[in-house]
Protein backbone atom coordinates (compact mmCIF):
# COMPACT_ATOMS: atom_id res chain seq x y z
CA UNK A 1 0.00 0.00 0.00
CA UNK A 2 1.28 3.42 -1.11
CA UNK A 3 1.33 6.32 1.21
CA UNK A 4 -1.24 9.21 1.24
CA UNK A 5 -0.23 12.20 -1.30
CA UNK A 6 0.79 15.30 -0.02
CA UNK A 7 -2.96 17.00 -0.71
CA UNK A 8 -4.25 14.29 0.90
CA UNK A 9 -5.62 16.84 3.84
CA UNK A 10 -6.83 19.53 1.53
CA UNK A 11 -8.74 17.08 -1.15
CA UNK A 12 -11.97 18.21 -1.39
CA UNK A 13 -10.08 22.11 -1.74
CA UNK A 14 -8.75 20.78 -4.67
CA UNK A 15 -11.34 18.72 -6.14
CA UNK A 16 -13.59 22.00 -5.66
CA UNK A 17 -11.44 24.02 -7.54
CA UNK A 18 -11.03 21.52 -10.40
CA UNK A 19 -15.11 21.27 -10.01
CA UNK A 20 -15.22 25.24 -11.12
CA UNK A 21 -12.00 25.12 -14.17
CA UNK A 22 -14.55 22.17 -15.20
CA UNK A 23 -16.96 25.28 -15.10
CA UNK A 24 -14.63 27.70 -16.78
CA UNK A 25 -14.19 25.11 -19.54
CA UNK A 26 -17.56 24.54 -20.09
CA UNK A 27 -18.32 27.93 -20.20
CA UNK A 28 -15.36 28.38 -22.93
CA UNK A 29 -17.39 26.19 -25.20
CA UNK A 30 -20.44 27.67 -24.77
CA UNK A 31 -18.74 31.06 -25.83
CA UNK A 32 -17.51 29.59 -28.87
CA UNK A 33 -20.45 27.48 -29.55
CA UNK A 34 -22.44 31.23 -29.51
CA UNK A 35 -20.06 32.58 -31.36
CA UNK A 36 -18.33 35.26 -29.12
CA UNK A 37 -15.75 37.82 -29.97
CA UNK A 38 -11.99 36.17 -30.38
CA UNK A 39 -10.58 38.28 -27.45
CA UNK A 40 -13.43 38.25 -25.00
CA UNK A 41 -12.82 33.98 -25.56
CA UNK A 42 -8.61 34.36 -25.11
CA UNK A 43 -9.36 36.07 -22.25
CA UNK A 44 -11.46 33.68 -20.41
CA UNK A 45 -8.82 30.93 -21.94
CA UNK A 46 -6.15 32.74 -19.78
CA UNK A 47 -8.17 32.94 -16.68
CA UNK A 48 -8.69 29.19 -16.92
CA UNK A 49 -5.11 28.52 -17.56
CA UNK A 50 -4.22 30.16 -14.48
CA UNK A 51 -6.61 29.26 -12.43
CA UNK A 52 -5.00 25.55 -13.66
CA UNK A 53 -1.41 27.19 -12.83
CA UNK A 54 -2.71 27.87 -9.13
CA UNK A 55 -3.54 24.02 -8.90
CA UNK A 56 -0.82 22.78 -10.24
CA UNK A 57 1.27 25.28 -7.61
CA UNK A 58 -0.85 23.87 -4.97
CA UNK A 59 -0.49 20.60 -5.62
CA UNK A 60 3.80 21.23 -5.95
CA UNK A 61 3.84 22.92 -2.61
CA UNK A 62 1.80 19.76 -0.59
CA UNK A 63 4.66 17.64 -2.69
CA UNK A 64 7.73 19.45 -1.07
CA UNK A 65 6.03 20.44 1.99
CA UNK A 66 4.95 16.49 2.55
CA UNK A 67 6.69 14.11 0.33
CA UNK A 68 10.04 15.98 0.00
CA UNK A 69 10.60 17.25 3.57
CA UNK A 70 8.92 14.15 4.96
CA UNK A 71 11.97 12.15 3.23
CA UNK A 72 14.95 14.69 4.19
CA UNK A 73 13.24 14.68 7.64
CA UNK A 74 13.64 10.84 7.72
CA UNK A 75 17.59 11.38 7.11
CA UNK A 76 16.86 9.35 3.53
CA UNK A 77 19.27 11.08 1.31
CA UNK A 78 18.55 8.89 -1.57
CA UNK A 79 14.98 9.08 -1.55
CA UNK A 80 15.37 13.21 -1.25
CA UNK A 81 17.29 13.68 -4.43
CA UNK A 82 14.43 11.76 -5.86
CA UNK A 83 11.87 13.25 -5.05
CA UNK A 84 13.36 16.80 -5.61
CA UNK A 85 14.41 15.60 -9.13
CA UNK A 86 11.00 14.58 -9.82
CA UNK A 87 9.59 18.11 -8.05
CA UNK A 88 12.31 19.97 -10.75
CA UNK A 89 10.71 18.15 -13.90
CA UNK A 90 7.16 18.80 -12.40
CA UNK A 91 8.33 22.68 -12.23
CA UNK A 92 9.51 22.47 -16.03
CA UNK A 93 6.75 20.62 -17.11
CA UNK A 94 4.47 24.02 -15.37
CA UNK A 95 6.54 26.50 -16.69
CA UNK A 96 6.10 25.09 -20.42
CA UNK A 97 2.29 24.95 -20.18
Amino acid sequence: MHEAPGYHDQKQQVLARLRRIEGQVRGLQRLVEEEIYCIDVLTQVAATTKALQGVGLQLLQEHLGHCVAGAAAGGDTERTTELVQEATKAVERLLRA
